[in-house]
């Protein structure tokens, strides 16, 4: 399981992440991804994944969670990433999409920066 944590936000229920941080804006080489299955699939995931959370935030189908301190994400024991100001999609184990944001940031552009990476990602092997 992916662990996500924050000074108001704790996540112990987490299948899949993706974590597009502020500078991703500019370069979206900083996107990272994250996922237990760890297959040649997972490309897919998280294209299905930034693809349903664009739709559905811009649908007001998703809760999003303010941050307001910085989020630690332990993807391993070994691999942990510290983020100051991101935005966080996750999947539970139920299968349910979040969005955890880091106050002041444009929420829809960090979506759809999110998503064209993952497209892209997908349609190099094609």
């Amino acid at each position: 399981m992916i662990k996500i944590r924050s000074e108001s936000v704790v996540r112990d229920d987490c299948v899949s992440v993706i974590v597009v941080p502020e500078k991703a804006l500019v370069e979206a080489g900083y996107i990272q991804t994250a996922t237990g299955s760890r297959d040649a699939s997972s490309k897919h995931e998280f294209q299905a994944m930034a693809q349903v959370a664009y739709f559905q935030y811009q649908d007001d189908e998703i809760p999003v969670t303010p941050l307001n301190a910085a989020v630690e994400i332990a993807v391993s024991e070994n691999d942990q990433w510290l983020y100051e100001a991101a935005l966080v999609v996750y999947r539970d184990t139920q299968g349910a999409f979040q969005i955890l944001v880091h106050e002041g940031l444009p929420v829809k552009k960090l979506l759809e920066t999110a998503h064209r990476f993952c497209t892209r990602w997908v349609r190099l092997d094609i």
